[in-house]
């Protein structure tokens, strides 16, 4: 404590060294009486030692205080104008520091019950390939389409996990949105094929963009409007300079559901009734497009279909209505 004390105040020491060396110098230049400076040095090293024993017991007190307190208000001894600063200062970081471990600890049960939700919903292709074989079904079309929706599951799992570690990982280039979407529509083709659905894309626009992410946006938003979609049911993709449409004549969303569809492990009435889902699909896409400055909207008539806009952010934005559907 006292080398940290004097580690502290040395520069007072060096200041009264300087002084009494000034003083002598004085005293000798004029030839003063060595009496005279003797008393006068006595004097101040006195003054100085009453000074550093009264800061040495403040200075104590204040690492006493900063090295053992647990509650903030516990600082609340520390009175000098410095002393309040450093107060405000590690009032500020604690605060930071308990908010980050909330954070932390919402991230971490959001993840929990994503992961539970997830491995129920995984149950679904394997219990449909399981009662497959166990019926000794070979057609391989619906063990592909099957595995189709492992993977489609566990790659949405994985970029959900790995978009919250590294959610400023994009890397723009100008590419073709019309090539990115068609690139999307064949990994689901075995789908289409087997529910009988067709895919129309006409358009482009050149779009500097993250392809990976944006992809990923694209393929939640189609694999939608399969999956919602009835049996030989048509979707249609129209792309336009600033704008993509997707519209289905699937079985539609519910009015109320759909201010909340962009919410976090919202699934809605008519996600319950056709298929269990994390909820995660739209809003991470909400959350991606965000980042890639685009906007999303969504309108729908239950029974009718459903049309997802997609538009860049800042430009004049296209009215829609679910007459296009």
């Amino acid at each position: 404590m006292i080398r940290a004390f004097f580690k502290e105040y040395y520069s007072w020491y060096i200041q009264y060294g300087v002084v009494m060396a000034g003083y002598l110098l004085i005293f000798w230049l004029y030839r003063l009486p060595l009496s005279y400076f003797k008393m006068t040095s006595l004097t101040i090293l006195t003054l100085l030692i009453l000074q550093g024993f009264g800061n040495y017991i403040r200075f104590k007190k204040k690492m006493k205080i900063l090295q053992e307190f647990i509650y903030v208000n516990e600082l609340n001894q520390l009175n000098s104008p410095s002393e309040q600063a450093y107060r405000s200062l590690i009032i500020k970081l604690k605060e930071a520091e308990a908010e980050a471990a909330l954070n932390q600890l919402n991230n971490q049960k959001n993840t929990e019950a994503l992961i539970k939700m997830w491995s129920h919903q995984m149950k679904l292709p394997l219990a449909a390939m399981s009662l497959m074989i166990q019926t000794n079904h070979t057609d391989i079309k619906d063990y592909q389409i099957q595995v189709l929706r492992l993977e489609h599951y566990l790659n949405n799992l994985l970029s959900y996990l790995k978009f919250n570690q590294h959610s400023d990982d994009f890397r723009f280039q100008v590419y073709s949105v019309k090539q990115l979407v068609t690139s999307v529509i064949k990994k689901s083709s075995q789908t289409c094929i087997a529910k009988g659905i067709s895919i129309a894309v006409d358009g482009d626009w050149q779009l500097s963009t993250d392809n990976k992410w944006l992809s990923f946006a694209l393929t939640q938003i189609i694999d939608n409007a399969i999956k919602y979609s009835k049996p030989q049911g048509h979707i249609k993709v129209s792309i336009k300079e600033g704008s993509i449409f997707i519209s289905d004549n699937g079985i539609g969303i519910l009015e109320e559901d759909l201010p909340r569809l962009f919410e976090e492990g919202f699934t809605g009435y008519n996600g319950h009734e056709h298929q269990k889902a994390t909820g995660l699909g739209l809003f991470m896409t909400k959350q991606i497009l965000d980042k890639l400055n685009l906007n999303i909207t969504i309108s729908s008539q239950v029974d009718q279909g459903t049309l997802v806009v997609i538009q860049k952010k800042h430009s004049k934005q296209t009215k829609f209505s679910t007459s296009l559907l």
